[in-house]
């Protein structure tokens, strides 16, 4: 996953040092010499994640974040602060001012690369609800109050707690009655998805030391539940668990916090990620509450033609800003007439509705789903390689293929398949229109080539057999 970096310290070797890490790992960096340059970058580069030296002249860290989240266009972009300062209240005024995370020099190179490629993650989720938000905005269907990153309340949440050590759990609740939050204390795994299991919570916080099992396995657990993926996790753990720490980063979780724990620190911390929940939680309920059946095929559920075209438009504008790039796929189901002429359209609706839930159930939760209308669906994949886009359209057409559609054909099944056509949209494509004809020209080349293929603009029909298709890999939604 590649992100744009924008890197602000006004000592030249620090920047070369961090730039060439971050190059090194694919990652697009930018870089400011002061904290009015920086500001003035965040207007124009739309960076991802902002890498952020505190001591700087003029104007500090601290206030550049300050501006950064106070500026309603910037708030939702992830600061991490980096610093030479020890003391714990320095780290507590950044999280404050709205940082997401310290790292101190010299930079840990698995700390820095774990949190750039967690908040990679959570900018892209974020990115594409703010994107759905404007479309539902453009058609009038939302509302024109947009939530505020750095508003959002941060008292009386519900925080599970799994930690063995009483000592730990006694401070870690008396911290949390500041806020009035509403605390529950386990031991171990188990007694924690009980819990959860009966009950809704806010945040989690797992320690990574527990005595008789695996925090580190119980985290990964807890990002394959369903009722916990979504949910911030908050590590704690000991100096010497930074590999483990770091891993618990690249599985899902949000925050770590190391012993001894710092009471002040903690409660920064667990503002900081209950801020950030609500604040997506804000988005997506503007989004999905204002969103009209005028936006929807009421068949299947999945965005319709008006929607769709709508939202495309926007994100072709977005990738011209940030210099990114798309995939377009465009589905067509084989020989539906003939289902609906053999078996009726009760039949032909059945397997519209299996259609439409196997495409969106093995993509990301970012990429959009819709129905043009008739057998014609259409997929959009943000910032995807052109070889995982490949991958990603034949793993579809063969879950398509590969597995009878149940339905009330007197068979008790048929075999379904589908044309794809397929194009990477570069930056620099202005028009909405453009995109579609091209990739509907695909389309008909994979139709007219035999049917149940894969055509991409540019490279022709695929070869099946040299394309790896991996099981799906589901994103972690932030």
């Amino acid at each position: 996953m590649s992100a744009r970096i924008l890197v602000v310290d006004d000592i030249m070797p620090n920047v070369k040092l961090l730039e060439a890490k971050l190059t090194s790992q694919y990652y697009d960096v930018i870089t400011a010499n002061s904290g009015q340059e920086a500001l003035d970058k965040m207007e124009v580069e739309s960076p991802d994640i902002v890498l952020l030296d505190v001591m700087m002249p003029g104007m500090d860290g601290f206030e550049v974040c300050t501006r950064i989240k106070a500026n309603p266009k910037t708030a939702h972009i992830p600061v991490v602060m980096v610093t030479a300062l020890t003391d714990t209240n320095d780290k507590i005024r950044g999280l404050e001012a709205g940082a997401d995370d310290f790292l101190s020099k010299p930079i840990n190179d698995t700390a820095l690369m774990a949190r750039v490629r967690s908040l990679s993650r959570l900018k892209m989720a974020l990115d594409e609800w703010r994107v759905r938000e404007n479309t539902a905005n453009q058609l009038g269907v939302s509302s024109s109050e947009s939530a505020d990153a750095m508003l959002q309340p941060v008292e009386k949440a519900d925080i599970l707690v799994i930690e063995d050590k009483d000592f730990d759990r006694k401070k870690i609740a008396d911290t949390l009655a500041e806020d009035h939050d509403t605390i529950e204390s386990v031991s171990n795994g188990p007694e924690a998805l009980e819990l959860i299991n009966n009950n809704e919570f806010d945040m989690l916080i797992v320690s990574l030391n527990l005595t008789h099992e695996d925090g580190l396995r119980l985290v990964s657990h807890l990002k394959s539940n369903e009722r916990t993926r979504n949910l911030p996790i908050l590590m704690i753990g000991e100096e010497d668990d930074m590999d483990r720490i770091a891993h618990g980063l690249e599985i899902g979780a949000h925050d770590y916090i190391m012993r001894p724990v710092d009471k002040n620190e903690l409660l920064a911390r667990i503002r900081t990620q209950i801020r950030r929940k609500r604040f997506q939680e804000k988005l997506r309920s503007s989004y999905e509450n204002s969103l009209s059946l005028a936006l929807t095929d009421q068949l299947t559920g999945l965005y319709n033609r008006r929607y769709f075209e709508v939202h495309l438009q926007k994100l072709l504008e977005k990738n011209n800003e940030s210099n990114k790039a798309l995939s377009l796929l465009m589905f067509d189901i084989d020989n539906f007439k003939s289902v609906n002429d053999t078996y009726g359209h009760n039949v032909g609706d059945e397997i519209l509705v299996t259609f439409a839930k196997r495409l969106k159930d093995s993509l990301r939760s970012f990429d959009l789903v819709a129905r043009l209308g008739g057998e014609e669906f259409v997929v959009i994949l943000p910032e995807v390689s052109t070889e995982r886009a490949h991958m990603i359209a034949e793993r579809l057409r063969r879950l398509i293929a590969d597995e009878p559609f149940s339905c009330a054909a007197p068979e008790g099944s048929l075999s379904i398949t589908t044309s794809i056509g397929g194009m990477i949209v570069e930056s620099g494509v202005p028009d909405m229109k453009d995109v579609m004809e091209r990739a509907d020209k695909c389309l008909y080349e994979a139709k007219d080539s035999g049917r149940d293929a894969t055509v991409f603009e540019g490279v022709g029909k695929l070869d099946p057999d040299s394309i790896i298709v991996t099981v799906r890999e589901t994103a972690v939604d932030e």
